[in-house]
């Protein structure tokens, strides 16, 4: 009998609830592309509640409108509405959930969004997403229910998710900002991603690009810039390999003795001790991603053997006598200049031109402009805060000046340790200048204390670490943070270096 809902499918149905609230935390945790994500879990609801279609509308805390897509890179699919436009708009102004019969007939209705999607919207059901303040950060939608109109456990349903929602916002770059009370921050395409500077837009082009091959990548930049994120991203983002490991290698805390056996693992008897089998890096990351971080570190010995795997995805166990293949996407990373390795026969040259079949370069963090680093800022001061059990804090304006005026020799890792630092230690909500932790790059007049010397300022009472922790920060500045040629001047490891400056 027509609309009759059986009570399978109805089982079906609870089932896909409740799968749907216990997935979304996860879900959200992804460093995928924001709009996949969204896309992803719009198509859950909509499975969930057995409807047609389902979107999650965003409120963007800046222009106030409600945007279907989060990127920042043109989308012929975004819908963008205006404050208060159709029935969602009416949501996000409200704060009330609209159920419909006809949205057709009711005067708020939009009805562009059907033109411009081809769709036509029947029944209808709209619940606004608010966090544990009551504020409103977006709202959801579905559309269509395939078997009549929603009902009201629906409505609580939608509400209880959309609870759900708000709250995993808040573990993603899509959170508000510090003391917005609406929408969220859109700050970049790539969720845990900061930054929509020009040039990270076209970081984000050619990362997007580099995630639909399967093509080797090559990611350079200076030490602290987030290279390991971006390689997440290329992985999270591959249709092919998003559902299998992520492995990585850091090629700078391995001797070479190691560095083999951790890569291609060893046969028994390989070597005293190896008593079993042990399968390396390589085969775990099979059908997944290899991601080879400081690759410019590894010894010549290791180069010989990593290009036959970059070549023809073959290698062989340490003690081992035949060839091993695996089916593997490698991405490696460098902060160093490989073209001067190899001039100097430091870097084997066909290993060169195997990596950098897509080469990615991400910016320094004083590139992309002091805007950028206050958003990086406010980030970071809302994750930590949260995460410390803080509550609300804000940047004074000495502190802001600070940290527009810094020009971050460590990149967003220092940036990131000086908010959490900043974070911990300040005894009050707000956090000032003192408290960042960051040098003194400014002269000073004599009523003002010690001038600088050679860019090192250091007044008399500072403990005798703090003097190490300036002189280093102030060393790799000079040295426009180069770790290897930091570590050679100061006469210590690189290791060591990375101990010292955090």
């Amino acid at each position: 009998m027509l609309g009759l809902v059986l009570p399978s499918t109805l089982l079906q149905e609870q089932s896909h609830k409740l799968s749907l609230l216990l997935d979304l935390g996860a879900m959200l945790a992804r460093e995928v592309e924001l709009d996949a994500l969204l896309s992803a879990l719009s198509s859950r609801i909509a499975e969930a509640l057995r409807a047609e279609r389902a979107t999650l509308y965003l409120v963007d805390d800046t222009t106030n409108e409600l945007v279907s897509h989060v990127t920042t890179l043109p989308v012929i699919g975004q819908i963008r509405l205006p404050a208060g436009k159709g029935i969602a708009g009416y949501v996000a102004e409200t704060g009330e959930v609209v159920n419909l019969r006809d949205a057709s007939t009711d005067p708020r209705f939009f009805s562009e969004v059907d033109r411009r999607t081809g769709f036509r919207s029947k029944t209808m059901l709209t619940a606004p997403i608010r966090d544990s303040r009551r504020a409103i950060r977006g709202v959801v939608q579905v559309i269509n229910r395939a078997d009549g109109p929603f009902s009201t456990e629906d409505e609580a349903f939608l509400l209880a998710l959309a609870a759900q929602v708000a709250q995993a916002l808040e573990g993603t770059t899509l959170r508000p900002a510090t003391g917005s009370s609406r929408g969220v921050s859109l700050r970049g395409p790539f969720n845990h991603i900061v930054g929509s500077s020009e040039p990270m837009r076209a970081v984000y082009e050619q990362i997007q690009r580099a995630a639909s091959t399967d093509a080797t990548v090559l990611l350079r930049g200076e030490t602290g810039v987030g290279k390991g994120l971006f390689a997440r991203a290329i992985h999270a983002n591959s249709k092919k390999r998003a559902a299998r490991e992520l492995v990585t290698v850091d090629c700078t805390t391995l001797p070479p003795t190691l560095i083999e056996a951790e890569l291609f693992g060893h046969e028994k008897g390989a070597f005293t001790g190896a008593d079993r089998r042990v399968i390396g890096k390589v085969e775990r990351a099979h059908e997944g991603t290899l991601f080879l971080d400081e690759v410019g570190e590894l010894a010549p010995a290791v180069q010989a053997k990593l290009l036959r795997l970059v070549q023809e995805r073959a290698f062989e166990r340490v003690g081992g006598r035949s060839a091993q293949h695996t089916d593997v996407r490698i991405v490696a990373a460098t902060h160093r200049d490989l073209e001067a390795m190899v001039s100097r026969a430091e870097f084997r040259q066909d290993l060169f031109y195997r990596l950098r079949v897509v080469e990615i370069t991400i910016p320094p963090l004083r590139s992309r402009g002091a805007d950028e680093v206050l958003r990086l800022c406010e980030h970071f001061l809302a994750m930590y805060a949260r995460r410390h059990g803080r509550g609300d804090m804000e940047l004074t304006a000495s502190a802001r000046r600070t940290l527009g005026e810094h020009d971050w020799p460590g990149n967003v890792r220092e940036l990131e340790h000086a908010i959490e630092r900043a974070v911990v230690i300040a005894p009050a909500a707000r956090i000032e200048s003192a408290h960042l932790g960051l040098p003194v790059t400014r002269a000073r007049s004599s009523s003002e204390g010690p001038a600088l010397v050679h860019g090192v300022h250091l007044p008399m009472g500072l403990s005798l670490a703090e003097v190490e922790r300036r002189y280093v920060a102030a060393t790799l500045a000079h040295e426009h943070g180069n770790v290897t040629r930091t570590a050679q001047s100061l006469g210590i490891s690189r290791n060591r270096l990375k101990r010292k400056k955090g």
